[in-house]
């Protein structure tokens, strides 16, 4: 499904029926990565809107002077197109702080916020950070890049090939210009929805100290979730763990507003 934005379109899957949920992918990253987690939300009776944020996939617009506030408000289009009024949103690491802004912006459309891999508080190690950069060059061999994308995104033991495509270096640039430029009190506690953190406990590039500072902080209903041998990429490292932990908390979410 293709939704029209203000500079182009944006590629969308709409999977299941019942309480929408809109998932924004991590930084030069796809819909994808959701796969699994989609799966078992629309398992789960869940209606899945996964979008390809601008440059990713056959997603377009314009990626020039790029902000958060303009992918937060391609969220909310796409929910406004789509006659949603009201949403959960999934986020994955670059992803959470997009859904974050989102429920800032418009805090009446945003009824609550998974944050898988939440960072922007406690820097990342410094080799995984520079590390980050180097799985989106592609002139390095598959060996060093395979080296750089367990370095930055994986738990020791688990295997990075499965995430050796599926990177978007232009749109990648653009996100970050644009997180550069944010100030992070912006987005960092998106308001008052309540959120759920899943944190992987060997994350290098998003700390869990992240997860458990925005717990402590936060007045507004926060849940964290830790969860051991995974690091920055979570979804395809804990597949199953993960999705447990967002079906359970959205499910909650749901009763409780009935």
């Amino acid at each position: 499904m293709r939704i029209a934005i203000e500079s182009g379109e944006l590629d969308v899957i709409d999977r299941g029926s019942g309480e929408p949920i809109l998932l924004h992918p991590s930084l030069g990253r796809s819909i994808v990565d959701f796969d699994h987690l989609v799966a078992a939300l629309t398992n789960a009776d869940f209606r899945c809107i996964a979008i390809d944020p601008r440059g990713i996939g056959a997603s377009t617009g314009d990626l020039r002077e790029l902000t958060m506030r303009d992918l937060a408000g391609d969220v909310l289009s796409v929910a406004y197109t789509l006659g949603i009024e009201r949403f959960s949103a999934v986020g994955h690491a670059f992803g959470n702080r997009v859904m974050r802004t989102a429920a800032t912006m418009a805090p009446d459309r945003v009824r609550a916020i998974a944050l898988l891999g939440a960072g922007g508080r406690v820097p990342g190690e410094p080799e995984a950070r520079e590390a980050v950069g180097r799985c989106f060059d592609m002139t390095l061999s598959e060996d060093e890049r395979l080296a750089a994308i367990a370095t930055a995104f994986f738990a020791p033991g688990n295997d990075p090939r499965v995430w050796l495509d599926g990177w978007y270096p232009t749109t990648k640039a653009a996100q970050q210009r644009a997180l550069i430029d944010s100030d992070w009190r912006a987005w960092w506690f998106a308001n008052q929805a309540p959120i759920l953190v899943v944190q992987g406990l060997q994350d290098r590039t998003a700390p869990p100290a992240n997860g458990r500072l925005l717990a402590e902080e936060r007045q507004a209903p926060t849940s964290l979730v830790e969860i051991d041998g995974a690091g920055h990429a979570l979804l395809p490292e804990q597949p199953e763990a993960v999705a447990v932990a967002v079906v359970r908390f959205l499910r909650a979410v749901v009763d409780r507003s009935n």
